[in-house]
């Protein structure tokens, strides 16, 4: 039987199938040797054995230790001391470690750790499958947390399936989606900010910063903690009714996935478990990561492989999770973590600086997620464009549904920071937005949360700056403002509409959220500023904020109605960048754009045949425009030919104000008289 393979879609790649192949043929073996009775599912069911598990009359806990030499269970039920009837026994050669006590010793709700001895010391440690921590308030110190509650949560919604299309995608942070000047929590997300994501018509919600982090500061990125969810922001049945919900109201909900790096904290994290620095991490120079100042897993361990592939289906199972944005890809699969190169030519991703086990671990992950939840969907943060990495492991792919296409909001942010209006060129913009590699699905963004981070601005800021301030009311006007309100729209039109399987946007930025994103941090005094959402603002009826909302609804009701995120090809029918307009179409839509900043053009044709109706006018008055469509209007292609021409083209001939952007919707042509 032949088998259908990703590169042969690529003759670029034809030097490189040998090493291609290779790579999959390591992936396969690891999962021939890995998979129990021939599935991945069983093996990674490391949640099941380690931690603490509550046993019909008794507690049962382990932990895996190899270096260890004694570990005694300590908390609030010994008063932290190291008693005899809570030291645990080593029961293989592996390094496990056991312990049963009775039910009556350990409480729901008592906090506990561990005290790891080895050779030449010992140390206090978080069970490396705590799934609830609890951080003291004078202390700030966390320890793990009994968590057996009498009545476990209820699911309502059983046996969610989302609609099987393409994502559009509301990014978003629990602790900063409050208007309040401290952190938010799930509850409130629940109540205040789902109905808002529903309404906006966004059909997947992902959830930033779950997994549990000492720093609050590090976005979520820093974890200690891999099978806690965070206890800021409130309780386990807190996140689970987060998510019950969501799906009641038909949204999937991802979750942001750290199995990049972890902190190099050694009281929070897993960095000298027990007492030795290559547990799970590497022991050499690979050890720290040089960017980030944390830690690098050791992918080609099968214990490691063990813990992050349980972390999947931990995430999957207990809270119901609907897949993951694995974050950090590029950093993960070169061992420069793509710090030294550019990715301008195929040798770079051939020429040894791989991590084969990295790359090994990715195939594994992808393969027993979709095997445990075939809806749920993998979003790869990646840069270089790794070949085969959004491709099927069927085709000897690495697995991912899709890649999310970084490229973009760099491209939008240079090109606003330092390209004039005048010279933006169309085709450049066309061929930026529209690239990925033929085997792949990405995810495009018009700006990632990063950029709004402090010390930079998200792209409606940097373009109106100051006067965000003083200028949003309905009844100003002034140039900078005007090109700000229209950029806004367009850029995120033209990116929504031309991207290659997926969209996303960051909380807020679809209403123009202004100022940065600074957590509390002793440079700002402790500051929750920064670190909140401003919901007011879209909803005062005074300020034009509620104009790029709506403007946003409209658009994805496009992928709504339409489907268009799901339709591959994208129709390039005309790009003039002197006069800087350009069209398309994506399925039965025609979209028609004008970025010239100050001509705008009667009677301009375009290159298409049929009768079309205007779905959306970026200068309606309802999104902040200035009214110049007439939107009631049916639009007709007609030829301008004479006698001796009568096989002239036919064109749409269309008024397009300056800064405007205007989607058509085809309507059907019964013969060529109705044009």
């Amino acid at each position: 039987m032949s088998i259908r393979k990703f590169y042969l879609s690529d003759p670029w790649l034809k030097p490189f199938t040998d090493a291609i192949d290779g790579r999959y043929n390591s992936c396969h073996q690891k999962e021939r040797s890995l998979a129990v009775n021939g599935s991945l599912v069983d093996f990674a069911m490391g949640h099941f054995f380690y931690g603490l598990h509550r046993d019909n009359e008794k507690w049962i806990f382990r932990e895996w230790a190899p270096n260890a030499t004694k570990i005694y269970l300590i908390g609030t039920f010994n008063k932290w001391k190291e008693s005899p009837g809570y030291e645990m026994h080593r029961i293989n050669r592996q390094g496990d470690w056991e312990i049963t006590l009775p039910l009556s010793s350990v409480s729901h709700g008592d906090l506990y750790k561990l005290s790891v001895h080895w050779h030449g010391g010992k140390g206090e440690r978080i069970p490396s499958y705590a799934t609830r921590l609890e951080q003291d308030e004078v202390t700030k110190i966390f320890s793990a947390q009994v968590w057996s509650p009498e009545e476990p949560y209820k699911w309502k919604t059983q046996d969610f399936s989302p609609a099987q299309n393409a994502p559009v995608i509301y990014e978003a942070h629990i602790g900063m989606a409050t208007e309040e000047y401290r952190t938010g929590t799930y509850h409130e997300f629940t109540r205040d900010v789902l109905p808002y994501i529903a309404e906006a018509g966004y059909n997947t919600i992902q959830l930033m910063a779950i997994q549990e982090h000492p720093f609050y500061g590090s976005f979520g990125y820093h974890v200690a903690n891999f099978f806690a969810a965070s206890s800021r922001f409130g309780y386990p049945e807190d996140l689970k009714e987060l998510i019950d919900t969501a799906h009641s109201l038909g949204l999937r909900v991802i979750m942001d996935l750290v199995h990049s790096h972890s902190v190099k904290n050694v009281n929070e994290g897993l960095g000298l478990f027990d007492g030795s620095p290559g547990q799970y991490f590497h022991a050499n120079e690979r050890r720290n990561h040089v960017a980030w100042d944390s830690l690098c897993f050791d992918y080609g361990k099968d214990k490691v492989i063990h813990f992050l592939l349980s972390n999947c289906r931990y995430w999957l199972e207990e809270y119901k999770f609907d897949g993951f944005r694995f974050d950090g890809i590029t950093s993960m699969i070169y061992y420069d973590h793509g710090l030294g190169k550019n990715f301008t030519k195929y040798e770079d991703y051939f020429d040894g600086g791989q991590d084969v086990d990295a790359l090994v671990y990715l195939y594994l992950a992808n393969k027993m997620i979709h095997e445990f939840r075939p809806h749920a969907i993998t979003i790869a943060e990646e840069m270089s464009g790794m070949p085969g990495l959004a491709a099927d492991t069927a085709s000897r792919g690495y697995g991912f549904d899709y890649r999310l296409s970084m490229g973009v909001p760099d491209f939008w942010i240079k090109l606003v920071k330092e390209i004039v209006d005048e010279n933006w060129d169309m085709g450049h913009i066309m061929h930026e937005l529209s690239q990925h590699r033929p085997e792949e699905k990405v995810v495009s963004y018009c700006e990632s949360h990063d950029q709004a981070l402090v010390g930079d601005k998200t792209l409606v800021f940097r373009m109106i700056d100051a006067e965000m301030y003083t200028g949003m009311n309905k009844s100003y006007h002034s140039l900078v403002l005007d090109r700000g309100m229209a950029l806004h729209k367009m850029i995120r039109l033209i990116t929504f509409s031309t991207a290659g399987g997926g969209y996303l946007n960051f909380m807020g930025n679809e209403f123009g959220h202004p100022e940065w994103i600074d957590f509390p941090r002793e440079g700002n005094n402790w500051s929750y500023q920064y670190a909140r959402r401003q919901w007011h603002l879209v909803k005062d009826q005074d300020l034009k904020y509620q104009y790029l909302a709506a403007f946003d609804k409209e658009m994805v009701k496009l992928h709504k109605e339409y489907k268009i995120l799901d339709e591959p090809f994208i129709g390039r029918i005309y790009e003039n960048s002197n006069d800087k307009v350009v069209a398309y179409t994506r399925g039965e839509l025609l979209f028609v754009f004008n970025f010239h900043p100050s001509i705008s053009f009667t009677d301009y044709g375009i290159p298409i045949k049929g009768k079309f109706r205007v779905l959306i006018d970026s200068d309606d008055p309802a999104f902040g425009g200035f009214d110049r469509i007439d939107r009631k209007a049916l639009y007709l292609s007609m030829r301008k030919a004479s006698r001796q021409t009568i096989n002239m083209p036919f064109y749409l001939y269309l008024y397009l104000p300056s800064r405007t952007a205007l989607v058509f919707r085809m309507e059907p042509v019964k013969k060529v008289t109705d044009l």
